[in-house]
């Protein structure tokens, strides 16, 4: 037979059964498209989760204080208070590969302004948050040197915070209150998204790092710091710099371990590509 005949006699036997014609096609169709929505989706997951570990900020290292060792108990992650804000500022000033630095505190307060009230995060941090997070500030001014130092009564705002407490209105020097104390609004966050762990990044008002020491927490020391390298070539060189200086400060012999902990953005995007690869095997599988 001709490959003229074989196709002649192959449309023939399709059209006289339409439906089972239909039925494989239907399958093959299905099968196909199962196929491409599995691992569309993830693909989409692992390209949502590496856009929310950018989203952190540029360049990011991410320093903390690290276990504690008392009487033989050893306490976790952070648990000890060797890490200081004197140790940030040395850090921006004696390493030549960070660009800025960004000291963290956090902690869970009750918002107020007039009759509305919200439930937020306040973080106390630099001038350099917004670098470091690479998140402008569209609204107003972020808050500079001089507020740290006198520990002012100032704070800018998530995208969230402004629309639960203020609706419509505009925020920019209004008074709220956090913990009964009032603070000045100066400005207002771009907004962010979400997060890789599901919260909302806009959720939040940031204060200057000594207020919220001196005036929320009463606490005299901080329990980590993001810092921003120069650039994406430079974020080991300024690990290293950081290491050697924490060293040397801390007073740390070449026998002892590290009191704190430093870890890269890099890694964390490593680990959830790791996972997110493992995600989109499973999936294709179950396709």
């Amino acid at each position: 037979m001709t490959l003229l005949m074989i196709l002649r006699v192959s449309l023939k036997a399709l059209v006289r059964n339409k439906m089972r014609t239909f039925l494989t096609m239907l399958g093959i169709i299905i099968g196909v498209a199962t196929v491409i929505t599995m691992l569309a989706i993830g693909t989409g997951a692992r390209a949502s989760v590496e856009a929310n570990i950018a989203s952190l900020g540029t360049n990011v290292l991410f320093v903390s204080a690290g276990s504690s060792k008392s009487g033989g108990v050893r306490g976790g992650g952070a648990s000890n208070s060797n890490f200081t804000v004197d140790d940030v500022m040395a850090i921006e000033k004696e390493c030549p590969a960070v660009r800025a630095v960004a000291p963290m505190t956090r902690d869970g307060v009750q918002a107020v302004y007039g009759d509305q009230n919200w439930q937020t995060s306040v973080v106390g941090t630099g001038p350099g948050y917004p670098m470091v997070r690479n998140w402008k500030v569209v609204v107003g001014r972020f808050f500079g040197d001089d507020d740290v130092r006198a520990a002012s009564k100032v704070c800018v705002l998530g995208q969230d915070v402004v629309k639960e407490l203020f609706g419509g209105d505009d925020p920019i020097g209004q008074t709220i209150r956090i913990k009964h104390i009032p603070f000045r609004v100066i400005g207002i966050l771009d907004e962010k998204g979400e997060s890789s762990y599901g919260g909302s990044q806009d959720d939040v008002i940031v204060v200057p790092y000594t207020t919220v020491l001196k005036r929320i927490t009463r606490n005299d020391n901080i329990r980590w710091s993001m810092i921003s390298a120069r650039s994406a070539e430079e974020t080991d060189e300024a690990k290293d710099q950081i290491t050697a200086l924490l060293r040397q400060r801390h007073r740390l012999t070449p026998d002892d371990d590290d009191d704190f902990t430093i870890r890269s953005q890099a890694e964390f995007a490593k680990a959830a590509d790791e996972s997110g690869k493992i995600f989109q095997l499973l999936l294709g599988g179950i396709a």
